[in-house]
């Protein structure tokens, strides 16, 4: 199989261990790291398709990287960990996992997960993307279609949002002031004041953005605007 994996723990043991299980089952690519910031540098570099990740790590914990990870990439993230507490579990969840396995584990059964997730976001992938598609990792904003598809699934966006988002992806990276989004969402004959315009990127974060109170991809420029952050 030629889904890229990436493997962070730091008990080296369950590390190896896990990469063993993966190649039996055909998974030839697996990298291995021990910390967040070996993880976070090793992203950078290599676009992985499945995340295993503990919780504990020496420098940080796996829910922080799943926070980094989740915004640009939409692959399957897994927790594999000795934190069993349903607060725990849930936390897990709420930082953008797709399955979440705990401590002591049953290898055949992190197999058998692995084999499932990965078949279904390799299908997603095999989707044809239309060339009028703006294609941001989680996210897919279809112009002709007037479509947004979050994590593989459609919504449709209202009039502005839409507006509001195309002109993000059409200048990514870019900061973008009030005055230039007043411009080219609402036009010079309509009356738009600060809120308006607030209020409106706020709703939009609510469509795209994991967690909506600490945006990932559209972010404030303090005192000059907002752009959307790119990512690989």
């Amino acid at each position: 199989m030629d889904a890229k994996i990436l493997v962070v723990d730091d008990e080296q043991a369950i590390a190896d261990m896990v990469d063993i299980i993966l190649r039996k089952e055909g998974f030839s690519y697996v990298d291995i790291c021990g910390s967040v910031d070996e993880a976070t540098k090793q992203i950078e570099k290599v676009k992985y398709d499945f995340f295993i990740l503990d919780i504990m790590l020496p420098d940080g914990t796996g829910l922080e990287l799943a926070e980094k990870i989740r915004p640009t990439h939409n692959a399957p993230i897994f927790f594999l960990t000795a934190k069993v507490s349903d607060a725990d579990i849930l936390r897990g969840f709420m930082s953008g996992a797709d399955d979440y396995i705990t401590k002591p584990f049953n290898p055949l059964e992190l197999a058998a997960r692995v084999k499932v997730h990965s078949k279904r976001y390799s299908a997603l992938r095999k989707v044809t993307i239309p060339e009028d598609t703006f294609d941001y990792g989680r996210f897919q904003l279809n112009i002709s279609a007037a479509e947004l598809i979050i994590d593989g699934e459609k919504t449709i966006l209202s009039g502005k949002l839409f507006h509001l988002l195309q002109l993000f992806c059409e200048h990514p990276g870019q900061v973008l002031s009030k005055e230039q989004i007043y411009e080219q969402v609402w036009g010079d004959d309509y009356y738009v004041d600060d809120n308006t315009i607030m209020v409106h990127i706020r709703k939009l974060r609510e469509k795209i953005e994991v967690d909506p109170g600490r945006p990932a991809l559209i972010t404030t420029v303090r005192g000059v605007g907002y752009k959307l952050v790119k990512g690989e």
